[in-house]
């Protein structure tokens, strides 16, 4: 019997490079990447520093900062200052950002849907809930806490 966990790996990493294909056309369709809409995004609930909007997307804040300066160039966020912080002030949308952002949002939620339009719900959320299950899994530390038996002393 073939080893299910590396088959399981080797289908989210195929998933993830089509979803991740489908962002970048989802994304150019608005003049934007993906890297571009990740960044527009973390900062749409509130304005951040570039290290938060780095620890929160789990990339090299070398990154952050190199595409926010690219967005506020372009005027779709603005550097603000930061109360708690004078030398990292907070990236914030500006209008054309929210704007822009708003229809790269409304092309993925139509995207989605089409991607889902034959999966049920119901099976969603079930492969929601194990993805979160094994991602909790992975993140633990040498596998702690997901065995059922003491390990060898």
């Amino acid at each position: 019997m073939p080893d299910e966990i590396a088959l399981l790996v080797a289908d989210i990493f195929e998933a993830a490079g089509a979803l991740r294909r489908s962002g970048e056309a989802t994304a150019a369709a608005e003049g934007q990447t993906q890297a571009r809409w990740q960044v527009l995004s973390v900062v749409s609930d509130q304005p951040r520093s570039v290290p938060s909007a780095a620890r929160r997307l789990g990339v090299a804040r070398q990154n952050v900062q190199r595409i926010a300066n690219e967005l506020t160039k372009e005027g779709l966020t603005e550097f603000t200052a930061n109360p708690d912080h004078r030398t990292s002030p907070l990236l914030a949308l500006t209008p054309e950002g929210h704007r822009v952002l708003a229809a790269i949002t409304a092309r993925a939620h139509a995207s989605h849907q089409h991607i889902t339009a034959r999966i049920p719900d119901a099976d969603i959320a079930v492969v929601r809930a194990v993805l979160q299950g094994l991602t909790a899994a992975v993140r633990q530390p040498d596998g702690a806490g997901s065995r059922s038996e003491p390990g060898p002393a």
